[in-house]
Order: structure tokens, then C-alpha cells, then sequence
């Protein structure tokens, strides 16, 4: 009997983790893929290796009678890739990543440089742009987003700072003829400096304190696309043309010059770092295989 070997690393992962979402998220897979291999496994060998319930995956006496004899196996054939691997020649060819601008201002700036030492013959591409709705668009490799949302054969792979907030600032001299807004609704009395996505879509301005949501709709004398022409919004902001709402990393330098001044502090929202997101299939090109192993390292 032949058991394909990625099967047999899903069937593991699942047994170490207890779960295939964390067993998923230990081996950078999906849920959906591992519980497939686990099924094609058990069809094989036509015995059920786990117990499932709702809440919980365990072994059965006969699946943890393969694990005692399959684990051991399965690090000896890892360990014997390792050893291959130590004679590959250093990847090659072209990474051709999809991401957000602030991805690209604020994610790649502490990654691309080391990982381009690392990998001097890999050249990357970088599509950075506001209109973020399909990763592989283009004929990317990969790409960036900032919410965990798996479609059928996609992984998503923490990649940067994994928690961000949404800061809100104005200029110190827009904020004293103005006066310093308290509550989140008072931003509705001021001057606000406004995104809209490449949809037309323009979101709302969102802010939590102590289990307590509000969403505002501000108005303001400047509009911009997200992404491409937040540079502008930056500036306007600076110049006391208005109150500006955008992610804490992109305006603290400003915060910390005293060009900016950070206002409504406890009621700044966190929201989840990003994820690289890349097609679950089992040849993955070199060149992106590279970069999933360089994030994972930087991961810890």
C-alpha cells in the first residue's frame, strides 16, 4: 500500500495538534486541506484514525498505535530533506507579490531588504495598489491582506507586526482654534481628512473603548483615494487642514516630530496584523517557497 507522504504529514500534524484549525495554523496549511488528507488516509487504510466531535479531535486505539510508530518516521524523513536541502542551489527566479500600499510602506520596508540578502539570484516584484480585492491577480505569486478570510485552497501565514491600531491626529494649531474632541461623535463638529477605496467606497471611522463601538461618518474639505494618495492626506493634516484617522505606524513619526497630535487615544481600535496569503498546492515555486520559510523564521 502507497501513501502518498504529504498525506501522512497532514495525518501527523492533526495528531500533534489535537485540531486540524491549529494544526493548520502550525504547519501553515488550512483547515479544509488537512481534514481531506486525514479522510483520504482513512479510506486508504480503511480504519478511523480520529475520533471527531464538534469541538474536539482525538485518536483512536488504532491511530495512536500508527503515531507511535509513524512520528518517529516521519521527523527521519524530514531530517533526511533537511540534509538534500543543504546541496540545492540557492533559489532562483521571480516573487511576484500583490499588496496593499501601506503593506508596502509599512510591512515589506522591515522584510524585503534581508530576505534580499539572503536570496541574492531571487528578484522580487512588488504590485502595490489601493484595489486589494484579488491577491493573485496579474499572475502574482502572493499576496497581502489584513483580515484572515481562507477561500478553498488559500493559506494565510502571519506576516509582520501582529497587532495594529487606527490612530486619529490633527496638527497642534488646527486643534487649538478647534478645540481637542473628546468623544468620537464630536468628530462630527470637525474638519476631517477622508479615504475612499477604489470601489467608492469610503468606511466608516470606527473606535472601541471598554466594549463600546462607534462608527462616524465625518465630513471634511479633503478626500483621497486609500493607499495612493494618503502621502497628501498626511500632509494636508500636518498643515492644520484637518483631523486625519489612519494606522498608528503610518503617523507616528508625525505624532513624534510634534507635527501631529494624537487625540482620542483610549478609543483607538486594534485590529489584527496582516497575513501573506499563497495557494495551498503541493509545488510551491522556489522563489516563494524561500520567502514562506524566511516569514516563518521571522515568526519564531
Amino acid at each position: 500500500m502507497k501513501i502518498d507522504i504529504a498525506l501522512l504529514h497532514a495525518v501527523v500534524a492533526v495528531a500533534k495538534a489535537g485540531g486540524f484549525r491549529e494544526a493548520a495554523r502550525m504547519i501553515g496549511s488550512n483547515p479544509s486541506y488537512l481534514s481531506d488528507a486525514v479522510r483520504r488516509v482513512e479510506q486508504q487504510l480503511g480504519v478511523r484514525l480520529f475520533h471527531r466531535t464538534t469541538r474536539t479531535v482525538a485518536l483512536t486505539e488504532v491511530g495512536r498505535a500508527l503515531m507511535e510508530r509513524l512520528m518517529p518516521a516521519m521527523s527521519e524523513v524530514d531530517a533526511a530533506l533537511d540534509i538534500v536541502n543543504r546541496f540545492r542551489d540557492t533559489p532562483s527566479g521571480t516573487l511576484r507579490l500583490n499588496v496593499p500600499v501601506s503593506a508596502a510602506r509599512l510591512v515589506l520596508p522591515t522584510i524585503v531588504p534581508a530576505f534580499l540578502k539572503r536570496y541574492p539570484d531571487i528578484q522580487l516584484d512588488v504590485v502595490a495598489e489601493s484595489n486589494v480585492q484579488d491577491v493573485f491577480r496579474d499572475g502574482c505569486d502572493a499576496g497581502i491582506r489584513y483580515d484572515e478570510c481562507l477561500e478553498q485552497d488559500v493559506i494565510a501565514l502571519p506576516i509582520g507586526k501582529r497587532q495594529q491600531r487606527f490612530a486619529v491626529a490633527a496638527a497642534p494649531e488646527y486643534l487649538d482654534l478647534h478645540g481637542r474632541p473628546e468623544h468620537p461623535s464630536e468628530l462630527l463638529q470637525h474638519r476631517c481628512i477622508r479615504g475612499r477605496y477604489a470601489s467608492g467606497i469610503v468606511p466608516e471611522w470606527e473606535f472601541e473603548r471598554d466594549g463600546e463601538v462607534v462608527r462616524v461618518k465625518p465630513n471634511g474639505p479633503l478626500m483621497v483615494s486609500i493607499g495612493a494618495a494618503v502621502d497628501l492626506a498626511v500632509a494636508t493634516a500636518i498643515a492644520g487642514g484637518g483631523i486625519i484617522y489612519l494606522f498608528e505606524e503610518w503617523l507616528r513619526p508625525a505624532i513624534e516630530r510634534g507635527e501631529l497630535e494624537a487625540i482620542l487615544t483610549p478609543w483607538w481600535q486594534q485590529f489584527s496584523g496582516p497575513y501573506l496569503y499563497y495557494p495551498d498546492r503541493r509545488l510551491i515555486p522556489s522563489p516563494l517557497k524561500a520567502f514562506i520559510d524566511f516569514i516563518r523564521e521571522l515568526n519564531g
